[in-house]
């Protein structure tokens, strides 16, 4: 995925419309079609670019959010959004030039067989992450099986020292047209699929496919505030494509662990803490955990059962930001259920006094339930 800023890459300013972005993309990957520069190998990687670009812009939701989002908006899916797997600059183009732009630049249809029929499969793997992880953002390694390009043959599929020919069938087309009545129909040529060459002399590694069954390393450097089922795509690090096709992506799958002590709400998380009577009567200071560690929180006297008290900034980080939510803290007065004759009797001292009792003008909840019936 690009890093640089899409509109400047079109080189179209941020309230640019659909029909600037297009007449932007048009131009420039005109310009940059490796077709049209065979010797230069950075304008295939510009050419992506520019088709990336567009595959964004020209979305208004994808535009939406990766104006809202940035680049890691559109990554991943974060906040709802996704540039999408299965991209292909080659796509991009023929859907903006239509199906007969092989002849533009006189190939003959070679830029027609560079399409998503020799690309590699996407890959989907499942990551997952503690609420910890997930508060700071975090980098790990994950090992996945996959094709990888053959290094025998360097993912041409032809044996070292032959070299490919021309398709007899197609004629290096990539297409044969085959006639239904009054109409001509073209489809991808059986004998080279859409490559427009064939292979004599077939690698003895990979069997002429340019790839292998392999593993391969992959640090994923997830951002913080993700949440389940959001993802986030790793460009062409999927399956390798057919005889050097381009290859997938590898679509990383969120998901979150449950937490010995939290809940999550959002980006706040909710902490239950026991605390007896008198605790929440005369007040305390007592340590409680938080995802960065041991931290104290003040109690103030006479707190209630089931009272929230918030300790700012102590939750998950928001996603694309620095601010994080709170993490609150639910106090539940914990009732002994084993009591010595010492204890019972303090309790019989002390349930002598009316202060221990809820006011007596203070009406129950049933009381104000028939009230509000009557």
């Amino acid at each position: 995925m690009s890093s640089r800023d899409y509109y400047e890459i079109l080189g179209v300013n941020r309230n640019a419309d659909a029909g600037e972005i297009k007449r932007a993309y048009r131009k420039l990957a005109m310009q940059y079609h490796p077709d049209k520069n065979p010797d230069d190998k950075s304008a295939e990687e510009k050419f992506k670019e520019i088709g990336e670009a567009y595959s964004i812009l020209s979305d208004p939701q994808k535009r939406r959010q990766y104006d809202q989002f940035g680049h890691t908006g559109m990554g991943g899916g974060f906040g709802g959004a996704t540039s999408g797997s299965g991209f292909d600059p080659f796509d991009i183009f023929r859907e903006v030039f239509g199906g007969g732009f092989g002849d533009i630049f006189g190939m003959g249809g070679s830029a027609g067989r560079r399409s998503s029929h020799s690309r590699g499969n996407d890959l989907q793997i499942k990551l997952r992450l503690s609420l910890e992880e997930i508060a700071a953002g975090v980098k790990k390694k994950v090992k996945i099986r996959k094709q990888a390009v053959c290094e025998t043959c360097h993912g041409s599929g032809s044996k070292p020292g032959s070299s490919m020919s021309t398709c007899p069938t197609c004629r290096g087309a990539g297409e044969v047209a085959y006639r239904q009545g009054l109409f001509s129909v073209s489809r991808t040529c059986p004998a080279c699929q859409g490559m427009g060459e064939i292979i004599e002399h077939p690698c003895p590694t990979c069997r002429g496919e340019g790839r292998v069954r392999g593993e391969a390393s992959l640090e994923v450097d997830m951002p913080a505030g993700v949440s389940s089922g959001q993802y986030l795509t790793i460009r062409a690090a999927g399956n390798a494509g057919l005889r050097g096709g381009s290859a997938g992506d590898v679509i990383v799958l969120v998901e979150e662990a449950p937490h010995r002590y939290f809940e999550r709400h959002g980006d706040d998380i909710l902490y239950e803490l026991p605390l007896s009577f008198v605790q929440a009567a005369l007040g305390d200071e007592v340590e409680v955990p938080t995802l960065k560690g041991k931290a104290k929180i003040t109690i103030p006297p006479g707190t209630q059962n089931g009272k929230l008290l918030r300790m700012r900034g102590k939750g998950i980080t928001h996603l694309n930001a620095t601010s994080a939510g709170d993490q609150l803290v639910r106090i539940n007065i914990y009732v002994p259920k084993k009591l010595g004759e010492r204890e019972k009797q303090l309790l019989r001292e002390l349930g002598k006094c009316d202060c221990i009792y809820p006011p007596k003008g203070e009406k129950g909840f049933f009381e104000r339930v028939k009230e509000v019936f009557d």
